[in-house]
């Protein structure tokens, strides 16, 4: 599958809010619009709040718009809110439970750690990153990752686990307690318009 592997601030400069939590795209000189004095352009009419919605969303999850799309399907056949569903499924996939453990910076580094195959889920070794969790799995580490996975919770010292999951940083254990709900998101977006976007 095609992946973006060009410069990721120039996505968060794009939608206009940094798509990761680090201060390379937080800083507010850097999310400024491209030019001398910074392009004002014309502002955005109902389709392009909508799609500027739909891109932030896939940025932050690093997901590509066939796969978006599967994810939008789903939850459309899901009982309840369609944009909470979405956010939910979204939320739980196993790249995105790395990095909301705060074992990777960024949802980059979290794809990369699953991928290399170090990742266990109920003890069975799962290397793919779209893997969606259930409530009451467990996720372990093999030990040659103890070190890595160390270097990254130091460096994200002050890094508030997700209220979902239940992290042991000692054994390096997530386990999944319950389903994300919106408020437990730490990204500032509206589903809703996301899914008007696909109507």
């Amino acid at each position: 599958m095609a992946r973006y592997t060009g410069p990721k601030l120039k996505l968060s400069r794009r939608v206009g809010v940094p798509i990761v939590d680090t201060p390379k795209h937080t800083s507010k000189r850097q999310l400024t619009t491209p030019g001398m004095h910074g392009f004002r352009g014309r502002r955005l009419r109902d389709y392009g709040v909508r799609l500027n919605e739909k891109q932030k969303l896939k940025y932050h999850y690093c997901v590509q718009e066939a796969q978006f799309r599967r994810f939008i399907a789903e939850a459309s056949r899901r009982p309840g809110n369609t944009g909470d569903v979405l956010l939910q499924l979204l939320e739980r996939r196993l790249d995105n439970v790395v990095r909301r453990a705060g074992l990777a910076r960024t949802i980059w580094g979290a794809r990369q750690l699953v991928a290399h195959g170090p990742v266990k889920v109920n003890g069975r070794k799962v290397d793919r990153p779209s893997y969606l969790v259930r409530v009451g799995d467990t996720i372990s580490f093999k030990e040659k990752i103890g070190k890595v996975a160390r270097e990254a919770m130091e460096s994200l010292a002050g890094h508030e686990v997700a209220g979902w999951i239940n992290f042991n940083p000692a054994e390096l254990n997530i386990k999944i307690v319950s389903l994300p709900t919106p408020d437990q998101i730490p990204f500032d977006i509206n589903a809703n318009l996301i899914v008007e976007f696909y109507r």
